[in-house]
Order: C-alpha cells, then sequence, then structure tokens
C-alpha cells in the first residue's frame, strides 16, 4: 500500500458519507463536506491532494487553477457525466481528472419509468387527495402502455435497460443513437430517424450524454412535432432539454405527462434545501406549477447499488493515480499522452 493520501469529497450526501467513509478507512484520510465545489469553496482543498466531485460541481478554469494551486492532484468525479469540467485546463494545469465510466444502469432506467408511470397514473395527484380523504377518480384517468410506442433516443446501457423494460410492458420500439444497440435490435427495436421518433412515440424517454451536438436535442422544432398527448422523460442530463420551450409547450396545453430528474439549470439548485428561500429561478418556478409535471432532484442514480458501485470506483481511481495506473475511467491526461 502507497502513502497515506489526504482526500477532500465535496457535495457529500447524508446517505453517502458514512458509505464513503468506510470505502477509504483504513487507506487514506477522507473529508466530507456537504457543500459543492465552487469558486467559494474551492480555496478549502488548499493542502489536499485528491479532490472528490459530485455532478453539480463547478470544474471551471478559474476553480481548476485554484485547486492546482493549493496542492491537488487527482479530481476524482462520482459520476459518469464530465461536462462540468475544463478538461483542456485541467490538462494545461497537469490535473488529473477521473470519472465513474459506468455503474448500474437500472438505477436511472427503472427511475425514468417510474416518472413515466407516475404521470402517466396522475400517482402525484391521487396521493395528494387521498392523504384528505378525497377518493374520486376524477383527473386521474391513465392509458395502457401496452401496445403504445416508446422513442429511446440514447440506446446505450442505461437506454437499452429502459427499452427491456417497455418490452415487458408489450410496447413498439423506436430508438435513435449514433450507433444501432444490438441487443435492443434483438428485442425489435427500430432504429429511424429523430423526426420520425418524435412523431410516432407516445413517450420519448432521453438517454444520451451531454456534448455540444446533443444540447437542445429536445429544442422547439422537436416538441412541435411531438404528439400533444405524449409523455416526455429526461432522466440523463438537463441541458437535453431547451426548457423555456418545453414551457410554452405546456402552457398551450400540450402533452399528457413530463418527467424531469434534472434541469438544465439546476447548479446551485438541486441537492440543496431552499424550501425557505426565494427562488429567481423563473423558468423552474413555472415548470413546477403544471399538474402534468413531476420534477425531481437527480436521485434517479441514487440506489444502494449505484452508489456502492460509484464509490467503489472512486476508490479504484484513487489507487490507480497513486500507482500510476490508467484505467477507462481516466479522462485526463488523454489517452494519447498517457
Amino acid at each position: 500500500m502507497g502513502a497515506v493520501v489526504e482526500i477532500l469529497a465535496f457535495g457529500v450526501q447524508a446517505d453517502e458519507k458514512p458509505l464513503i467513509e468506510k470505502a477509504f478507512s483504513g487507506k487514506h484520510r477522507v473529508r466530507c463536506l456537504d457543500v459543492f465545489l465552487n469558486r467559494d469553496t474551492a480555496p478549502i482543498a488548499a493542502g489536499y491532494e485528491v479532490v472528490l466531485t459530485s455532478v453539480n460541481a463547478d470544474l471551471s478554469g478559474p476553480v481548476l487553477q485554484t485547486l492546482a494551486a493549493g496542492g491537488t492532484q487527482l479530481i476524482a468525479q462520482r459520476s459518469t457525466g464530465f461536462n462540468n469540467i475544463d478538461l483542456d485546463v485541467a490538462e494545461r494545469l497537469a490535473l488529473r481528472v477521473a470519472r465513474v465510466s459506468s455503474y448500474s444502469p437500472y438505477s436511472v432506467a427503472e427511475f425514468a419509468w417510474t416518472l413515466a408511470m407516475a404521470v402517466n397514473r396522475r400517482v402525484i395527484r391521487a396521493a395528494g387527495r387521498t392523504r384528505d380523504f378525497d377518493f374520486r377518480l376524477d383527473g386521474l384517468l391513465g392509458r395502457d402502455m401496452h401496445g403504445r410506442t416508446v422513442g429511446v433516443l440514447g440506446t446505450g446501457k442505461i437506454g437499452e435497460a429502459f427499452t427491456r423494460i417497455a418490452h415487458g410492458f408489450g410496447m413498439k420500439l423506436l430508438g435513435w443513437d449514433v450507433a444501432q444497440n444490438p441487443a435492443c435490435l434483438e428485442l425489435g427495436m427500430e432504429y429511424v430517424e429523430k423526426e420520425r421518433l418524435f412523431a410516432e412515440a407516445d413517450l420519448v424517454s432521453l438517454h444520451v450524454p451531454l456534448l455540444p451536438s446533443t444540447q437542445h436535442i429536445i429544442d422547439k422544432d422537436a416538441l412541435a412535432a411531438m404528439k400533444d398527448d405524449a409523455i416526455l422523460v429526461n432522466s440523463s442530463r438537463g441541458g437535453l432539454i431547451d426548457t423555456s420551450a418545453l414551457v410554452q409547450e405546456l402552457r398551450a396545453g400540450r402533452f399528457l405527462g413530463v418527467g424531469l430528474d434534472v434541469y438544465e439549470a439546476e447548479a446551485g439548485l438541486f441537492f440543496l434545501d431552499k424550501s425557505l428561500e426565494v427562488v429567481d429561478d423563473d423558468t423552474l418556478a413555472r415548470l413546477v406549477t403544471f399538474p402534468n409535471v413531476i420534477v425531481t432532484s437527480h436521485q434517479a442514480y441514487y440506489t444502494e447499488d449505484a452508489v456502492g458501485q460509484i464509490i467503489a470506483a472512486t476508490v479504484r481511481n484513487v489507487d490507480d493515480w497513486q500507482a500510476g495506473r490508467r484505467s477507462e475511467n481516466v479522462l485526463v491526461p488523454a489517452a494519447q499522452r498517457g
């Protein structure tokens, strides 16, 4: 075993803290903070060789410069997505950056279906009524998923898991991706252009990463192409949807339901208690008022299984860095230079 490393973990949830501390126990010293990494909190990391971050951390150039100046050598992000990290600046500063390249795809896929069925069967409205002993069925009419069409944007591991559940429902499967997944083809999925998927799908679910090419992949035109009574679910990244355009469509009375576990301006909001504050995000404030919309706080990944796998991978990332090894999790230095 190598020398004991000083580790600072930002954005640690209460459920995660004992798991992270146990995982590093006997190997390294880890300090867990519930605050998120940003320009204001970055100086706290001075003297820590390793910083663990969450998906909502600010890892822009100025933050990375502060970390490097304070002696940080490794940034280990506890998520698959890394669109919040300026990788070019990290490489110039000789900061090693690693992520968790994969974890339980079932956690996100199952939660996406939880959102879809919750808006379809009006579960939130029904539960609220019965707490007041109102047992009427008015306004709770849903529909069978069996025999209807699902459109899956992104058919990687999570999209495949989502598709398997859709297949179990007995749905017609439409998919879109840069590459076809043989497992989805075996299930009977037909890969089509986005425009056809939007036009035919009764349920559209997003499982693509956030890249410049996928930013606002659900824009005004895509929303207009969807059925008026479609269900839209996003459990991937908030920036995939032009939220302002979505609000306009909802105001026009469109869509049977929308389930969002992510929001494009969630940084500084999600994972925090803002219940006693005035939230000045007018778009989000309007979004949560629609009766056919459910917004949750980026919790799709949050199962014992997935979190355990994320923490285990993060420990391996620290061990690999200390031993001079690289894996598929390493983002910086780039593979060709590693």
